[in-house]
């Protein structure tokens, strides 16, 4: 088997959905864009190359799926080396990525900003972060609902339900930091009666 440390990101990713359901690399790209891509992107060309590696270090393996009108299709699975690397992988402490956000790297050179801009700026992530907010909203209750009984941690779907949470908590906290530049610009044009000329 792969050493571990060599394993990428995106084929611990990839493991984690063939960990759910085996899939084509098709299929693969298609949940790589949603639900994983609300919190994690990956560069769909390097798919295939990917599940080429992990397959030669024996963490997954497939099955020709002959098609009548298609080219044969290979569904990928976990096998139990594949499974125990992804199960050690998911406690392995992870290295805060470097922060990398226009958005306030922007609000750090506001200043110099005509204040009606920065105002519309803002807005416009308002309504950016309020529309992602719903999505995820209505996503976790469509969740909660299949899952009247409850969702418990050692269920494929409490990983929707964990990574959703951690999405609206997101949105929320973007949401209100950019209603307050909002407000902290509206409150500037009304002590400054000379920004309304």
């Amino acid at each position: 088997m792969e050493d571990n440390h060599i394993i990428t990101t995106l084929g611990y990713a990839l493991l984690a959905l063939v960990a759910r359901q085996a899939s084509s690399g098709y299929d693969l790209a298609q949940r790589l864009k949603r639900p994983i891509g609300f919190f994690w992107s990956a560069n769909p060309s390097h798919i295939y190359s990917e599940l080429a590696r992990l397959e030669k270090a024996g963490l997954i393996t497939h099955q020709s799926i002959e098609q009548a009108t298609r080219p044969t299709k290979k569904l990928f699975s976990l096998t139990e080396s594949g499974q125990a690397a992804l199960r050690d992988w998911v406690t392995t402490s992870v290295e805060p990525a470097p922060p990398h956000d226009e958005l306030v790297l922007r609000a750090y050179a506001i200043w110099l900003a005509d204040p009606d801009k920065a105002i519309q700026l803002f807005q416009r992530q308002k309504e950016y972060h309020k529309a992602r907010l719903a999505e995820y909203r209505q996503i976790l209750a469509r969740i909660e609902r299949t899952h009247e009984a409850g969702i418990t941690v050692t269920m494929p779907e409490f990983g929707n339900y964990a990574t959703l949470h951690a999405g609206i908590y997101s949105e929320q906290a973007a949401l209100g930091w950019c209603h307050w530049m909002v407000d902290q610009f509206e409150r500037h044009a009304r002590q400054d009666p000379e920004q309304e000329k």
